[in-house]
């Protein structure tokens, strides 16, 4: 009797064993646990906080961050990423402060930054920096002022600027060309949209698909679409998209696909987890998985395994303004999975693929513009 009290308190006890670890690695569990596809790493912060600031992986692999908004100025700071020692130094300032401008890496290997906002309004000033002696030169002013515009490098090496606020409650349908060679700008076609808080992306065949943005600064997200051809210089209406948005992103995938996610909507709703695909060879959009967060004025790079790493932005958070959430999107099954949560919520930030696989995320802020810069180490 005794052999068998024994027995079946061994049984017992195995049985639970066996259903805790079965509740331990159980897929969802194993799933849950895994979900997490990479970490951050916190490196050296930047010598000036600012948001709305551009980043540039330079030829000579470092990062060179320009300008931007301190809390109270337009910054004409730069600064330099060294990624083998996680350094910043500064490097030689801009001509004018300025914030929501851009910055195009030019074939010469030298960066061009072009427009942006101050305290006075938009800029058509423009600069050239020289990594070789870490100066900046002025070159022509663009015909329109402007902020919150693209600028696309196009494969003869001319960048195309579009779009934009002109002022602080319109926006403009413009468009203009920067020759390197000469240092001058030549008006092309307009837009058949006047838009700002749109995106602009290259396509493998050579022209420039626009969607999106507001039709003035205080406008709503609209769902239209429209190609440049470099050739004629002429905008031609695409497929709009589902939905209407502004303050996106769109990434260009290994198979020649768009990827548009977030956003602010058509009425002016922050923010949205939306998402959906280009086809450039049929002109159309088709839906792909939803975001696991919301957000809007987020950053979004291609990684070299051919996903997506989404950061940051704006949130629906009652307490934050900025996000402290990332994901990424995976082509190959159309979804999203989150990774770990970065170490500050940040909006406003850049992020930068740098040429070691790390993903460089600077600035940005909650309410306030930081310094604090962080890396993400994909799993």
């Amino acid at each position: 009797m005794t052999e068998i009290r024994r027995f079946a308190t061994l049984t017992i006890v195995l049985v639970v064993m066996l259903l805790v670890l079965g509740t331990q690695f159980s897929p969802e569990v194993q799933a849950a646990q895994s979900s997490s596809t990479g970490t951050w790493k916190n490196t050296s912060s930047m010598h000036d906080a600012r948001n709305y600031h551009t980043a540039t992986l330079l030829k000579n692999g470092l990062v060179l961050v320009v300008g931007g908004w301190n809390g109270s100025a337009a910054l004409t700071t730069a600064e330099l990423y060294h990624p083998r020692t996680g350094k910043w130094t500064l490097t030689g300032s801009l001509h004018y402060g300025r914030w929501s401008f851009t910055a195009t890496l030019l074939g010469n290997g030298k960066v061009l930054v072009a427009g942006g906002s101050n305290y006075n309004g938009y800029l058509a000033t423009a600069e050239v920096y020289n990594p070789s002696t870490g100066t900046w030169t002025l070159t022509g002013a663009m015909h329109t002022p402007r902020g919150d515009h693209t600028a696309t490098l196009l494969r003869n090496g001319k960048v195309l600027v579009a779009g934009g606020g002109s002022s602080y409650s319109t926006a403009a349908a413009s468009a203009e060309i920067y020759n390197p060679a000469t240092g001058t700008w030549s008006i092309t076609g307009s837009m058949n949209e006047p838009r700002v808080g749109h995106t602009a992306t290259l396509l493998n065949n050579g022209k420039v698909l626009v969607a999106g943005g507001g039709t003035s600064n205080s406008n709503l997200g609209i769902a239209t679409a429209e190609v440049y051809n470099p050739s004629s210089g002429i905008w031609s209406l695409t497929k709009s998209m589902h939905f209407g948005r502004r303050t996106h992103t769109a990434t260009l995938l290994s198979d020649g696909m768009v990827l548009v996610a977030g956003g602010d909507d058509a009425n002016n709703y922050c923010c949205v987890a939306v998402a959906e695909l280009y086809n450039p060879r049929t002109g159309t959009w088709s839906d792909t998985g939803k975001m696991i967060d919301p957000r809007a004025g987020h950053t979004a790079v291609f990684l070299n395994n051919g996903t997506v790493l989404v950061v940051g932005g704006q949130s629906l958070s009652t307490t934050h303004y900025g996000s402290n959430t990332a994901e990424i999107y995976n082509p190959c099954t159309g979804k999203w999975t989150a990774t770990a949560n970065m170490h500050f919520y940040r909006f406003g930030q850049t992020e930068t693929l740098l040429r070691n696989g790390k993903v460089l995320v600077a600035g940005g802020g909650d309410i306030e513009p930081t310094a604090t810069v962080e890396l993400f180490l994909q799993q």
